[in-house]
């Protein structure tokens, strides 16, 4: 494996164990604080089935999704020394990511979350262990031509700062920036270093609010207020209406892949949807051709359960792309 890696993901890394809800089991309701989730208390509650996902989480998605597609990648997180740990540097090893800057941590558990699956949505019961977050040396020959940043826990802020000096001290390294909720409320002041030097910035419209604040209403606006902050391509997905881009000159709006079938669960289809649109522009596709790769692979991961077992290889992803009807292609606004 050559020293020099196309793309080196950043943050933390996760097992997930997904645990379907019985139908009847469980019920939802929405209030003035939005939607929520019920079951019976203090009862014994049956659940349909259960699954464990090791190596997951925002970044770790992206590492596979590079990987399958077919970047040389690695990953710099943390794991605790215990079985889950293992597992993880395991299953990342299985999809030939680069586990050089994954640092155990003998001291501590692994980050273990519970996934409750309702229909084709799910509540996650989160945990972020507190490592003691430390920027690798890489040497001359180790550094990637990009990085991606994505969640990563609260008390790793000052570790933002540590990745800021790197990336100023290494200029040719390209940025792509997927804010995790941490990281989005630490606010765009306080992260200012890291949006200045990002070439690709992907939020959904209520995080554009959040780290841009503008128009929820105004995609435009949003777009505006993110470009301000640094951020040379900003990507906005609007859900069901597809993704919006901007290059700084040209404006697109991009509409969803179609579904083969009704989702069978949507985590990790944003992840699918941001790691797939930086692999294309990484492996030197345009802006207008990577809008039609990232749905793809977003559309094919919600057919699954889990973040990873619905990403595609380039072969497949362009197959379906060959497939597409003819309005799916995108359009400037």
């Amino acid at each position: 494996m050559s020293d020099q890696l196309d793309v080196l993901s950043i943050g933390d890394i996760v097992t997930d164990a997904f645990i379907k809800l019985c139908d009847d089991q469980a019920v939802t309701y929405e209030n003035e604080e939005g939607n929520w989730l019920a079951m019976k208390f203090g009862m014994k509650v049956p659940f349909e089935d259960a699954e464990v996902l090791e190596a997951v989480g925002n970044a770790a998605n992206a590492a596979v999704a590079f990987s399958r597609l077919g970047l040389s990648t690695g990953f710099v997180t943390n794991v605790g020394g215990d079985q889950a740990g293992r597992d993880m540097i395991v299953s990342l090893n299985k999809d030939k990511v680069d586990t050089r800057f994954v640092r155990v941590n003998p001291d501590k558990k692994s980050n273990y979350h519970y996934v409750l699956r309702y229909g084709a949505e799910r509540t996650i019961l989160i945990k972020h262990e507190e490592y003691d977050y430390h920027w690798p040396h890489l040497s001359p020959k180790e550094t990637p031509k990009w990085v991606y940043f994505s969640s990563i826990s609260k008390n790793a802020i000052p570790y933002h700062d540590q990745v800021a000096e790197w990336l100023e001290a290494n200029p040719e390294v390209k940025l792509a920036f997927q804010p995790g909720t941490f990281q989005m409320e630490a606010g765009a002041e306080r992260l200012k270093r890291l949006y200045e030097r990002t070439e690709v910035l992907v939020l959904n419209r209520e995080e554009a609010v959040i780290v841009g604040g503008g128009n929820i209403d105004d995609v435009h606006d949003l777009i505006d207020k993110l470009h301000a902050l640094g951020p040379k391509i900003v990507v906005v997905t609007d859900g069901p209406d597809g993704a919006y881009a901007s290059d700084g000159k040209q404006r697109f709006k991009m509409p969803l892949y179609p579904d083969p079938a009704p989702p069978v669960e949507r985590t990790g289809a944003g992840d699918a949807f941001a790691s797939t649109l930086v692999a294309a522009i990484i492996k030197g596709n345009t802006l207008e051709g990577a809008l039609q790769w990232a749905p793809i692979n977003s559309m094919s991961v919600v057919q699954k359960v889990g973040a990873q077992e619905g990403l595609l290889n380039e072969k497949e992803l362009e197959e379906l792309l060959k497939d597409s009807p003819e309005w799916y292609k995108p359009g400037q606004f």
